[in-house]
């Protein structure tokens, strides 16, 4: 069996829905929603505006619009997300930037490929929990004083 890993250079721009069924490494630019039960990672180099529905995200790049996960989102150092998620679980690692609302726990999303039930929610939604994280965050020690 071989390890399929399906990759979206920095050099490519799309605009439109992107739907996948295995890995997908996106290190470009996408303006439209991606949507899958596979995993997908967000490079460095990546700008997506759009709505993510997935099994999992790992974001080192920058989005704009909302996530929903089945099961692990992850925010790396440096990367940025403007918009809401809805995760299992969800790693905000130190030096990345959140801005927007969470709601995670177990049965949070049932299925990412579900429009808009996950976010924003139906009669039986739970509240959100307001999350605003600017996570730059820098240490000073102090100098010591002369006596």
């Amino acid at each position: 069996m071989t390890n399929t890993k399906n990759v979206l250079a920095k050099d490519v721009e799309i605009k439109g829905s992107i739907k996948f069924s295995d890995h997908l490494i996106i290190d470009g630019k996408i303006e439209g929603e991606v949507i899958s039960d596979a995993s997908l990672t967000i490079g460095e180099n990546a700008l997506i505006k759009g709505e993510v529905k997935t099994r999992s995200v790992i974001i080192f790049g920058k989005i704009e619009g909302n996530i929903t996960v089945q099961e692990r989102c992850e925010i790396k150092k440096n990367a940025i997300l403007v918009g809401d998620i809805a995760a299992e679980t969800l790693a905000i690692q130190e030096g990345a930037t959140f801005m927007g609302q969470s709601r995670v726990g177990k049965n949070t999303v049932s299925n990412p490929m579900l429009s808009g039930d996950a976010i924003g929610g139906g009669p039986t939604s739970q509240p959100y929990s307001s999350v605003l994280a600017a996570l730059r965050l820098e240490v000073q020690h102090p100098t010591p004083q002369e006596n």
